[in-house]
């Protein structure tokens, strides 16, 4: 990896980590499906309007066109629509290490799946990622965490997985890669309006926190982390670019810790220390294969 690539790393990591803060404000003052699906559609727009200026346009490949699609649902639709939902009960800390066992669940589906070999410090850094998931799950629960939305997130992260193994063919072509961006959020916000119109009343409060929480969200986890994410992919290839994940959990519990003061315990430090080791590990491991 290169400077560029390491700095793109880590920049994707506090924007992608940032989201869950923000998103735990938004739901607090609007229906979570309706706030999405309409971020979706303003970065959605803004992408493809900024693509369209720069010459970029819809003549992308089959396996683009099916990436999109897949992405947009199960990136956007699920594995975000499900978050947004949870954490209306759950902290948004809680909900980004749930969501850091992503780059675990691809390592486990390429293991299991489609026979991958995985070293045997893999294995040891894939159990111990769950392990410290299950750690801090358990104390959540003896807390009174809500365990339905703890469940929709599970859904979510594995949802997030199963998008994250289409990436490769959505970044195949750079020269249509705004395009793509926005295109899967377009996919996205119209898969949430549907679920939507017939679960939520549109009532908002439109508080400060809210329309910066909204703002940001749209414009940075919607579409800087996303676009990042896919150069990052295409510059180093999706197993060295997941590696970066290992950093979600850290920058996620330390960004709801100072936005939203979220109480933290020794459980949770040790819990989210042994997640980002694991996944470290297993992506170390499959670099190495």
């Amino acid at each position: 990896m290169d400077v560029r690539a390491v700095l793109m790393g880590l920049t994707f990591a506090l924007i992608w980590s940032s989201a869950f803060s923000s998103a735990r404000i938004i739901v607090e003052a609007a229906p979570p499906l309706f706030s999405l699906s309409a971020r979706f559609a303003i970065s959605g727009l803004i992408g493809v309007g900024i693509a369209w200026a720069l010459g970029q346009g819809f003549n992308l490949t089959r396996s683009q066109w099916r990436a999109v699609l897949i992405f947009g649902i199960c990136q956007n639709a699920i594995y975000l629509g499900l978050n947004f939902v949870a954490m209306q009960t759950i902290e948004a800390s809680l909900a980004a290490i749930i969501a850091s066992t992503m780059p675990l669940l691809v390592a486990l589906a390429n293991w299991t799946i489609f026979k991958e070999r995985l070293p045997v410090m893999g294995i040891f850094g894939m159990v111990a990622g769950f392990a410290g998931v299950a750690l801090i799950m358990a104390q959540r629960f003896e807390g009174g965490a809500d365990p339905f939305a703890i469940g929709l997130c599970m859904i979510a992260a594995v949802a997030l997985a199963a998008a994250t193994l289409t990436v490769k063919s959505a970044s195949s072509d750079g020269g249509n890669l705004l395009m793509i961006v926005g295109l899967q959020m377009l996919v996205g916000s119209i898969a949430l309006l549907f679920p939507a119109l017939a679960l939520e009343e549109l009532v908002v409060e439109w508080t400060t926190p809210f329309i910066l929480a909204f703002i940001y969200t749209t414009l940075m986890p919607g579409l800087a982390a996303t676009f990042i994410w896919f150069l990052l992919v295409g510059r180093i290839g999706p197993t060295r670019a997941a590696t970066y994940h290992f950093l979600n959990p850290v920058f996620g519990v330390a960004i709801a810790y100072v936005l939203l003061s979220e109480q933290l315990s020794w459980i949770d430090a040790v819990g989210v220390a042994i997640i980002a080791g694991g996944i470290l590990a297993v992506q170390r491991a499959r670099i190495a294969t």
